[in-house]
């Protein structure tokens, strides 16, 4: 997909707001591409305008900065076989599985004119987690050394940003009710924490719409914005039908 092929809904008028476009079941590309794009256009802006894509993905493995190899607990030939790429990226964070039943956030924020440092950044992005779970009364916590949300089952939540010049790209990852063999096939923390989900810690189906609108309502909160403006599209964006993985894959210890 070129940069020709969407185009995004900015006001050209000074903004206080944060734009959030709820983009459904995209390809990772895409949303990389629209990270580019966004981030491109905060840079050049001087007012505190920002956005936050939110979306689920098929299922993908994405390595950060902390990530290597030894993270991956299947060879990635095994990973191809099923049609699941292996994507190195240059943001913080370890080896993640990103598939659906997860919602996927990605802010594109000026932290300067937030008057945000990367580490508060990346605590507000936690407690705005931490904040959903309290609302659905799930017990769990951050740890300051390891990025994400934990609980009494595991890693809730992963987090990894990346920021040029000042304006971030990336963001987190919330599990809701995706498949946990699927989730297991990565380590995502240097504890050997396993990965779990809303669901599993409270035992009962978990609409993702829910989670989603406590999760955006936090964290236009929490990143400092009084407004925001809900989009449901971007033009010319097409969301992906893509299916590459059915059923349970066996664990390895």
């Amino acid at each position: 997909m070129s940069d020709l092929e969407f185009s995004l809904p900015l006001t050209t008028r000074a903004s206080e707001s944060l734009q959030v476009f709820l983009l459904g079941a995209v390809d990772f590309e895409s949303v990389l591409r629209l990270q580019e794009k966004l981030r491109d256009e905060v840079l050049q802006r001087r007012d505190r305008l920002g956005g936050l894509f939110v979306c689920e993905h098929p299922p993908i493995v994405t390595i950060g900065r902390e990530g290597s190899q030894s993270h991956l607990r299947r060879d990635a030939s095994e990973f191809n076989k099923l049609g699941i790429e292996v994507r190195w990226l240059n943001r913080g964070g370890g080896a993640w599985m990103q598939c659906p039943g997860q919602i996927a956030v990605y802010p594109i924020v000026p932290l300067q004119r937030l008057g945000l440092r990367l580490a508060e950044y990346r605590q507000r992005l936690e407690l705005a987690v931490l904040d959903v779970c309290r609302e659905l009364h799930v017990s769990a916590h951050r740890i300051d050394e390891e990025p994400g949300i934990f609980c009494s089952l595991g890693q809730l939540a992963t987090v990894g940003v990346a920021v040029r010049s000042w304006v971030t790209t990336h963001g987190l990852t919330l599990n809701v009710s995706p498949d946990l063999s699927l989730l297991r096939t990565t380590r995502p923390n240097s504890r050997g924490l396993r990965p779990t989900s809303l669901e599993a810690v409270r035992q009962r189906l978990t609409a993702i719409p829910k989670v989603r609108e406590s999760l955006i309502r936090n964290l236009t909160e929490r990143l400092g914005y009084e407004q925001s403006h809900l989009y449901t599209g971007i033009p010319g964006l097409k969301r992906t039908k893509r299916r590459v993985f059915a059923g349970q894959m066996d664990e390895h210890s």
